[in-house]
């Protein structure tokens, strides 16, 4: 033990504080199962901290049907389809139509803010602003992790199971050697902005032009998120307001005369394209959720849907480990999730390698992409596989 470290003893440690660490802890707490959330950023940041957010009706299930707040129903924007856009011409998808189902638009922060809310007025145990500095005993029957607050005070947390939902850099997957990882990277990323405008059309566009992929979303009446293609290390500090209107309407430009509207841009960031995938999610008695365990491009719009995903399949196993001291769904747990990652990640793979234009990308390559999308749009069965991929499969 370090010196002079404040021993606590919970049933469920959990390292991350962002969603799917709070989702987790909020479901277990509901069970009657003790838990502490350790997290380094502090809660301002998180809330601060602008992240897309589409969820599949699953995923604002689960959030509502277990007494987080309601703000996604009444402060969430729900969409029944997208437009594929190519050749300059759009391609609406209805998926009430052609799977019964819709997703929402509701940012990652915003979930967090929920979650986080609930878990105050629940009295749950969080530490933000908490640096994890070792994990460790985890083939034991009692894992065990450091950390250190805000004050600089050491504790030593002491559990039967260890959650790492600590990101995409996650301090828990990588103090665990000897495992898979699986991981392709891709040539481009989005530029993704802010604006303060109104909405551009009523549904979210995906469109792939000559010039590069290009997504028309939404956020509220009145603030707009959109993305373009660009290269991953792209300065936006070289990106005039005036420069980036003139690119993405290059990219939605077509004979049907669409123009994007516009406004004051406010957030301008560039996100990194790549997917990973560990194996398995487990090791000993830690668990890995969220992405912590794998990432995907936004193309597919699947991030925080998975990390949801994973949480419900864990929650059940560990609220099955103490209910009849069974493990087999821990066991379990990492096959099951990988289930759905990987559909997710096929999925995602699709969806980005149709609608971007690879840097090197020959003609041959371009005009086989307009050719799939063509198969997508015209065929009932291609846009039902691509809404009910979108819109989420069934929770485990």
């Amino acid at each position: 033990m370090a010196a002079n470290a404040q021993i606590i003893k919970t049933q469920v440690g959990i390292v991350g504080g962002g969603p799917a660490g709070l989702l987790l802890s909020h479901l277990l707490a509901k069970s009657g199962v003790e838990n502490i959330v350790v997290e380094s950023r502090d809660h301002d940041t998180i809330t601060h901290t602008h992240r897309a957010g589409i969820l599949e009706a699953g995923s604002v299930k689960l959030l509502t049907d277990t007494g987080v707040d309601g703000r996604v129903l009444t402060e969430g924007d729900e969409h029944a389809g997208i437009d594929l856009r190519f050749n300059g011409e759009s391609h609406p998808l209805d998926f009430r139509d052609l799977v019964d189902a819709t997703v929402t638009l509701y940012a990652q922060n915003e979930v967090f803010v929920d979650l986080a809310a609930a878990r105050k007025r629940d009295g749950g145990d969080v530490r933000y602003e908490s640096a994890v500095t070792e994990v460790f005993d985890l083939e034991t029957e009692t894992p065990k992790f450091r950390f250190t607050d805000k004050d600089g005070a050491a504790f030593e947390v002491h559990c039967d199971i260890l959650v790492g939902a600590d990101g995409s850099r996650s301090f828990c997957r990588r103090a665990v050697p000897g495992t898979q990882d699986y991981k392709t990277e891709y040539p481009f990323a989005w530029f993704g902005i802010l604006t303060e405008a109104p909405k551009s059309a009523p549904e979210l566009i995906y469109a792939n032009s000559p010039h590069g992929f290009a997504l028309i979303s939404q956020r509220s009446e009145t603030v707009q998120r959109m993305y373009f293609q660009c290269s991953p290390d792209e300065d936006v500090n070289q990106w005039s307001d005036d420069r980036i209107w003139t690119e993405l309407q290059k990219r939605v430009h077509g004979p049907d005369g669409f123009e994007l509207k516009t406004g004051p841009i406010f957030d301008k960031t560039v996100l990194g394209f790549r997917s990973f995938v560990r194996e398995p999610l487990s090791h000993g008695r830690m668990f890995l959720v969220g992405d912590a365990g794998h990432t995907v491009p936004p193309t597919g719009a699947k991030g925080l849907n998975l990390a949801l995903a994973d949480v419900k399949v864990l929650f059940e196993a560990i609220d099955s480990f103490y209910s009849t001291k069974d493990d087999a769904l821990l066991q379990g747990y990492s096959d099951l999730a990988l289930k759905r990652v990987w559909k997710a990640q096929n999925f995602s793979y699709w969806m980005t390698s149709m609608l971007h234009t690879s840097p090197n990308a020959d003609a041959f390559t371009l005009k086989r992409a307009l050719g799939e999308l063509e198969t997508v749009t015209s065929s009932r069965y291609g846009q039902q596989y691509l809404a009910e991929s979108y819109t989420g499969w069934p929770h485990s």
